[in-house]
């Protein structure tokens, strides 16, 4: 079993509590399309806490976490405390996917496609051909047959 959180302190499980209690819209409208492994099967956990910080919403199986950012986000001294958490995070191999709020109220199918992305396993590589012949003398021009 994977370690979810390692070392927290009570003052941040209580108020991941809060947050629990109190999310934003955006907040909300995600939770209530990912609890209950409703999107793809995906066991998902809110307001975690995870060391010194609370996560938005958590997929320990995948090791992802989804950020629902509003405003105050934008402002540059957040945003370099957002990039050092996003830093912090990758450093103990989770993935972090950040969305604005905007994001989450206008364009939701897309918030929620880019999700099962992420936890999808990547595709093979394509293999790479030389010359106009696939490697058993197979012409594309000529539908896949055998060229002689």
């Amino acid at each position: 079993m994977r370690k979810t959180r390692g070392k927290t302190t009570a003052r941040i499980v209580h108020a991941a509590r809060e947050q629990r209690r109190k999310p934003t819209l955006a907040e909300k409208k995600l939770w209530e399309a990912l609890r209950g492994r409703r999107l793809a099967g995906l066991k998902f956990r809110r307001q975690h806490p995870y060391g010194h910080f609370i996560l938005d919403v958590f997929c320990v199986e995948h090791q992802l976490v989804v950020e629902v950012d509003g405003g105050i986000h934008a402002d540059p001294v957040q945003s370099a405390r957002d990039a050092e958490r996003t830093k912090f995070l990758q450093a103990h191999g989770i993935r972090v996917l950040r969305f604005s709020n905007e994001e989450v109220e206008n364009h939701f199918d897309r918030v929620l496609k880019q999700i099962v992305e992420a936890t999808s396993p990547p595709s093979p590589p394509l293999l790479k051909r030389n010359g106009p012949f696939q490697e058993r003398g197979e012409d594309p021009r000529e539908g896949g047959r055998r060229v002689r």
